[in-house]
């Protein structure tokens, strides 16, 4: 670990540890002014609270005044990494520690946490399960077992500038067919077309993280869409190569992307994309809700519109699927106070309040079945058109150890520092050994 990370995550177990202190305090319901013991549970929630977090905590605390109260513990996307809030949540589940009762976790980590979270068939029916879209539900299982329930689904997906394509005489032929999903050689023909050689044009996450990984990985599904159904990663492949050397020539042959975008993440990537006026983003949907939080200046928004991710001729439309969900900690002392919360979050009023002032993406089969609702918010259907279309990263209880090879030597190639046949066959290597890479 790098010394700037190892400062971080210092920096955050002194926060966990003073925090402790108050979260002892008022976990147990001591008053420190009276010596009176409070009857209010006390539940401590760990994620990123957004303005669509806050609210559903209001709603849940509101309805449970006097017996339930969820507290937030806030850590933001634009402070924490994903990998450094995974290293986070699992040192403190690794130590026992009971203070925190519900967190939510990237659905690919669920593997990996089920070992410290309470087990959660008993609490939830198969009813409850059946309201689950599929391919969420799978993402809550570990051997075949309920340990996890979903906050919000994401999928993989493109943004494009609207007012860019309208100097084109064919814009609206061109919108209907960004939707459904262009080719990738047509989508590099459109540079030429738009008059934006040599200017950004579409901008992707390059940077030594997950978010590279799911990058990557859709190219290589788009190629073979069968590549992830083994459960395996295999980079000794001809399609792996092939994938790599086409996000190598984004930036080098084809000059479509900028060569900072191996700096990027989501946040950066977005806020590279609309300060510089390029054309297409790769992201996910709650692009907007993270934006706004982060910059004042929304003006531009009314001039964005949403795509599906492009694809290869002959081949089918893929996108990752992303998304996190909910855990309890077996070591919390309020685990029915916590599963009360998070059997609300599944709730078609939750779900909707998330998605009307953060845009997650609702995992409830009753949500889509509302049809005054959906015709309210057609942009459903649209979501609903990417998760069909989605896959999964392999579920591995070693994911992310794997997928941290592959996001770095897979950075390496694209920053030109290694060729993708140099990078593909250390990582390759690596993986086969089980070896741990030290960053």
């Amino acid at each position: 670990m790098n010394t700037p990370a190892k400062i971080l995550l210092a920096a955050v177990g002194l926060f966990f540890g003073t925090t402790a202190i108050y979260l002892f305090s008022t976990q147990y319901g001591f008053n420190g002014f009276t010596g009176q013991q409070s009857t209010v549970s006390k539940v401590y929630f760990a994620d990123h609270i957004s303005p669509a977090h806050e609210a559903v905590i209001q709603r849940f605390n509101q309805l449970h005044h006097g017996h339930i109260e969820v507290i937030p513990v806030n850590l933001p996307f634009n402070k924490f990494t994903t990998n450094e809030r995974k290293e986070l949540l699992a040192r403190s589940l690794r130590s026992k520690s009971d203070r925190l009762d519900v967190f939510s976790v990237d659905y690919i980590w669920t593997e990996r946490f089920a070992k410290w979270c309470e087990p959660l068939d008993g609490y939830f029916s198969e009813k409850d399960k059946a309201n689950i879209l599929s391919p969420t539900l799978q993402s809550c299982l570990s051997d075949n077992k309920l340990v996890a329930m979903p906050l919000y689904i994401d999928v993989g997906m493109m943004y494009y500038r609207k007012d860019f394509l309208k100097k084109l005489p064919d814009a609206a032929q061109i919108e209907e067919r960004l939707k459904n999903s262009v080719t990738w050689d047509e989508l590099i023909a459109l540079q030429k077309r738009l008059g934006m050689k040599g200017r950004p044009f579409y901008i992707f996450q390059g940077n030594d993280y997950e978010g590279l990984n799911c990058n990557y990985f859709e190219i290589l599904a788009s190629l073979d869409e069968n590549y992830f159904k083994g459960n395996k990663i295999d980079l000794n492949t001809p399609i792996a190569r092939r994938a790599l050397h086409m996000m190598v020539d984004f930036i080098y042959k084809e000059n479509i992307a900028p060569s900072v975008v191996t700096q990027f993440d989501e946040n950066k990537s977005y806020e590279y994309w609309m300060k510089n006026d390029a054309m297409f983003v790769r992201g996910w949907s709650n692009f907007i809700e993270n934006y706004r939080m982060l910059h004042n200046d929304t003006s531009s928004f009314e001039y964005i519109g949403r795509a599906s991710l492009p694809h290869f001729a002959g081949h089918k439309v893929t996108s990752v699927y992303g998304g996190w969900n909910l855990m309890v900690s077996k070591f919390s002392n309020n685990k029915e106070a916590a599963i009360e919360f998070v059997r609300f979050l599944q709730t078609e009023e939750a779900k909707k309040i998330m998605f009307e002032l953060g845009d997650y993406i609702p995992v409830n089969k009753d949500v889509y079945a509302d049809t005054a609702y959906v015709k309210k918010y057609p942009k459903l259907l649209f979501y609903r058109m990417l998760i069909e279309r989605g896959f999964h990263r392999p579920f591995l209880a070693d994911y992310t150890k794997l997928a941290d090879i592959v996001s770095h030597y897979v950075n390496l190639a694209l920053k030109k520092e290694m060729t993708v046949e140099e990078a593909l066959t250390k990582a390759s290597s690596m993986i086969n050994s089980n070896e741990v890479l030290i960053k």
